[in-house]
């Protein structure tokens, strides 16, 4: 995977349409560069860095990774801070997946995000923007993360992309302190708010540090934008979707708050230090034509059927920036319990009487949280620590590959017990059964010994030499733990791209070997069953008819459903299929590697490709005939 200059040209002058239109000046518009912007490129400022060429933050000559911006009101000041976390050296995909932000990048993001704390005299609400979530975003040389830096500084949102709307649309999170928090917290967190009924403070009535991570939806394919406010210190946001069509107003809710996605300082804020943001209900308003009404309405969840408890029109609030539309409300009529009771809508008419709707949002009067729970897909490439996750599983796999491939070796070495099948039927023990598997397979040892060899292998040597830089520049080497670019014996090497490898290591672990190895002894019990079958039909008939009669009576066994299923070997028939997907799924990541990396499966990986389908094919063929 590598980047296209002629997309680039093309980015250039959307961006060129998109300011021209807007009538803003250029220097308004930040762009950032992601992971797709940085495919191999091996230095930056390079022939082939095009992000620096083309985008809005070369032309404009931003030096540096780190951009800062401050917004002025009357009464606070906003902060917002992007960086640049990705690799130095660009590598191609597919194993250019994760931030790595250094010791540097992040002392200079602290830095930024302090900037105004002893300089101001009024509150600041600080949002930081980047490309990567922070569940793919790895630890410094350290050990710092970002997640630390946010917390420090009192970041209030973090508004990120790469994953976009691939994964779901629920791509959000809140971050908590974890001074206290289990080591199994720190690699995952189930949900997207870990703990919704309870209250963030803690048992010395400290307030917790924490903020939220919002993933953006992508303009180029899923045709999505965002729309973020902040009202007197209070975030909010809607999300767009092009896809299901254009929407002639757009309506932003700012006050109340949705309480999915609200933070312990907004609700403090607005209960102590500015009371008065509570006293009325807020949205801004984006028309395509002349507004006629606004009106404000609250349901009620609580009976059996919504109720409209509150309906309230709204009038535009004079010497506003934008169509800010305002209405009285008394806040602390809707306090309860649950965060979810209430639910605010927005309904806006313009002169030609279309009524725009927006969603029903909860709101709590309380400051409690509502539960946000993610899909499967979305926890898990939101809600787990991949950079953290990675050494745990794959050491997890290897000992639990090695420990079934070793110690019942070892074990019945020096066992004088016959394992058999027909042993196993009588015992109906689990581990005898077991050891009755590993039998049948230390009888094909070509197998077991490639077996053990195969992950020895992919532990202590490279598995594939390919370009993962720009033509012409010399070919790294991936290991499990990055890639290579040089190797010198006097130097230490130096690993490029970890943890991006496990895209690569760990599917191919899951999706591949360990399959392959189940169906591996899978194959052999079979034989083994088969031969047991074979025995106890024998024993039955006469051995007098010579080989032709014996199969002809073995054929007429097959009475009932199991016995012709073992006849007719269709477990085999079975593992075979289960071999062939293997095969093919194998292959097809192999077409992957070779276009990204300009590889030849033979001469530049000829282990990894081959080892597994000569493994299960040799296999198939010492386990045809018992």
């Amino acid at each position: 995977m590598k980047q296209d200059e002629a997309e680039w040209v093309e980015y250039q002058n959307i961006m060129h349409d998109v300011v021209k239109r807007s009538g803003l000046n250029k220097s308004a518009f930040y762009d950032l560069r992601g992971n797709h912007d940085n495919f191999a490129v091996p230095v930056i400022g390079g022939p082939f860095d095009f992000f620096s060429k083309y985008s809005l933050h070369g032309q404009l000559k931003r030096s540096g990774k780190v951009s800062s911006i401050t917004v002025e009101t009357s009464k606070r000041k906003l902060l917002f801070v992007g960086f640049d976390s990705t690799m130095s050296t660009g590598l191609r995909g597919p194993t250019n997946l994760f931030g790595h932000p250094t010791d540097e990048l992040l002392t200079e993001i602290s830095s930024e995000l302090s900037l105004l704390d002893s300089q101001s005299a009024w509150p600041v609400t600080k949002i930081s923007f980047g490309h990567f979530p922070l569940s793919f975003s790895a630890a410094s040389n350290s050990g710092k993360t970002l997640k630390d830096v946010f917390l420090k500084n009192s970041v209030m949102a973090y508004l990120c992309g790469h994953l976009h709307t691939r994964f779901g649309k629920n791509l959000k999170r809140h971050h908590e302190s974890s001074h206290h928090t289990l080591y199994s917290n720190r690699l995952f967190q189930l949900n997207a708010h870990p703990n919704p009924s309870e209250n963030t403070a803690n048992s010395n009535g400290e307030i917790i540090e924490e903020f939220w991570e919002w993933e953006m939806g992508d303009w180029r394919k899923s045709r999505a934008m965002r729309i973020l406010a902040i009202d007197r210190g209070l975030i909010s946001f809607v999300d767009i979707d092009f896809k299901l069509g254009v929407n002639k107003t757009i309506i932003l809710p700012t006050f109340p708050l949705d309480s999915r996605f609200t933070t312990s300082f907004q609700n403090q804020n607005c209960h102590t230090s500015d009371p008065s943001s509570c006293g009325t209900v807020r949205a801004l308003v984006f028309p395509a034509s002349p507004i006629v009404s606004v009106v404000a309405m609250v349901y009620d969840t609580s009976p059996e059927k919504l109720v409209v408890v509150l309906e309230t029109p709204m009038t535009k609030l004079a010497g506003s920036r934008g169509d800010l539309y305002v209405a009285p409300l008394n806040f602390k009529a809707f306090e309860d319990p649950s965060p979810e009771r209430f639910l605010l809508q927005i309904q806006a008419t313009d002169i030609m009487g279309k009524s725009t709707y927006t969603e029903r949002r909860p709101f709590s009067a309380n400051g409690h949280h509502a539960r946000l729970s993610w899909s499967w897909r979305e926890f898990l490439v939101m809600g787990c620590q991949w950079d953290a996750l990675y050494y745990p599983i794959l050491w997890s796999l290897y000992y639990l590959a090695f420990s079934i491939l070793l110690f019942p070796k070892a074990i019945l070495s020096f066992s004088k017990k016959q394992y058999t099948y027909k042993n196993f039927k009588a015992n109906r023990c689990v581990t005898y059964g077991l050891a009755w598997i590993f039998k049948e397979l230390y009888e094909v040892p070509m197998v077991w010994y490639s077996m053990v060899g195969y992950m020895l292998y992919l532990v202590l040597c490279p598995w594939f030499s390919g370009q993962i830089l720009s033509e012409g520049i010399e070919r790294g080497y991936m290991t499990y733990r990055g890639w290579v670019l040089k190797i010198n014996k006097m130097e230490k090497l130096e690993f490029l791209g970890f943890p991006d490898v496990m895209v690569v290591v760990l599917p191919h672990i899951f999706f591949i070997v360990l399959p392959a190895y189940t169906v591996i002894m899978a194959l052999a019990a079979e034989k083994g069953i088969f031969h047991d079958h074979l025995l106890s039909v024998s024993s039955k008939k006469k051995d007098d008819h010579g080989s032709e009669n014996k199969d002809s009576a073995l054929m007429n066994n097959c009475k009932n459903r199991s016995e012709f299923i073992l006849c007719r070997r269709w477990i085999r028939k079975i593992l075979l299929a289960i071999s062939l997907l293997i095969c093919w799924r194998h292959f097809k990541n192999c077409r992957a590697l070779t276009k990204a990396y300009e590889m030849n499966p033979i001469i530049h990986y000829p282990v990894y490709s081959l080892v597994i389908p000569l493994m299960l094919a040799y296999t198939i063929y010492k386990t045809r005939r018992t």
